[in-house]
């Protein structure tokens, strides 16, 4: 790759406000590849970054794009990169690590001070045209996956890292508390692990989704108290009332994972359930190591990737697409298709 690369991306400004602009993309480096970007999903920390400019104690400080679930096509390689790989269909993992701190050398690359994740600040996303990341970071997928289904990976990843830290197995009771985009395949996943999963949540829309999507039951926390008695709490709500509520709705020895973030990254646990319960606790940090299994999970019909997408964006598109989950509960994920646009700007 001899010149820059031109691509139009949709760039967040402002607080809820983003332009379409034509940037450049630098000559390849030997490990690299450009992508050219098919589909991005509209994650719950997108929506945070665009309506509130944070999470927790960072902030977006300059203009920034915005999109880490995506998927695309190879179109060009770096000289350290196969040929053969130019028009392989990908599934982009966002989170480059170093590669060469403790942490990464003992695996746990998610935990890398170093880690360049698209669309958190100053890394910019995917809502472009066209990508580059490293090679062994563009993960192959199969036809039977398609461009909505192939991006939709990266939460799935997320789902399976927290079904894993849970060590969710045949016989245990889960309950998922938030029956978001995560929650609902934190849900399929666990099941998949042979596990009877209840969805709480306090939209109705969500409820029905859940139980379309497998739950073998489900409670409106707005109404009901959660039953007693379960082995497992993944909480994707990142709600304190339903951290508290949810922990108190394990039996003893339960587990408990942390996967959904508030804003202010704040919150309080009750100490004496924990304690008293041998309750254990964990968070989650995204995943490391989860895309082929997640790849192949989804490949094998076993995880409905397809019953998320709620909406189609072209990239001009964006603003609504970002706005739309926090107007219309039942929006699961929105999804944007950078080629789509016709009339890019020059």
């Amino acid at each position: 790759m001899s010149a820059a690369q031109p691509v139009h991306a949709a760039v967040m400004t402002a607080v809820e406000k983003t332009v379409v602009e034509t940037r450049t993309i630098a000559p390849l480096e030997a490990s690299e590849v450009l992508v050219e970007v098919r589909s991005v999903g509209v994650c719950g920390s997108d929506v945070h970054w665009y309506r509130d400019g944070r999470i927790g104690s960072t902030v977006v400080s300059a203009p920034l794009i915005l999109g880490h679930e995506a998927s695309g096509v190879i179109v060009k390689v770096g000289e350290g990169v196969p040929r053969n790989r130019i028009g392989s269909r990908v599934a982009l993992e966002p989170g480059v690590p170093c590669g060469r701190c403790a942490l990464c050398r003992a695996g746990r690359y998610n935990l890398c001070p170093d880690v360049q994740f698209f669309a958190t600040p100053p890394v910019d996303g995917a809502f472009a045209t066209h990508v580059v990341t490293h090679s062994d970071f563009a993960h192959d997928v199969p036809d039977s996956l398609d461009d909505d289904e192939a991006a939709l990976i990266e939460p799935l990843a997320v789902a399976m890292w927290a079904v894993g830290k849970a060590s969710v197995t045949v016989g245990d009771r889960v309950l998922v508390s938030g029956a978001g985009p995560i929650g609902l395949l934190v849900l399929q996943v666990a099941r998949a692990a042979g596990a009877d999963v209840s969805v709480s949540d306090v939209a109705g829309d969500r409820l029905v989704a859940a139980m379309q999507a497998g739950a073998t039951d489900t409670i409106d926390v707005s109404a009901d108290e959660l039953p007693p008695g379960f082995t497992v709490l993944i909480e994707c709500s990142g709600v304190g009332a339903a951290i508290s509520t949810g922990l108190a709705a394990l039996g003893p020895a339960g587990r408990a994972v942390l996967v959904g973030m508030s804003p202010d990254g704040q919150t309080s646990v009750p100490l004496d359930v924990i304690q008293s319960r041998e309750i254990t606790l964990t968070g989650t940090f995204r995943y490391a190591h989860q895309y082929p299994d997640a790849i192949a999970l989804a490949a094998s019909g076993r995880i409905d990737l397809r019953r998320l997408v709620t909406s189609v964006h072209p990239l001009s598109d964006v603003h609504n697409a970002l706005m739309l989950p926090g107007r219309d509960p039942s929006a699961l994920k929105p999804m944007v298709h950078p080629q789509q646009d016709e009339n890019p700007p020059a």
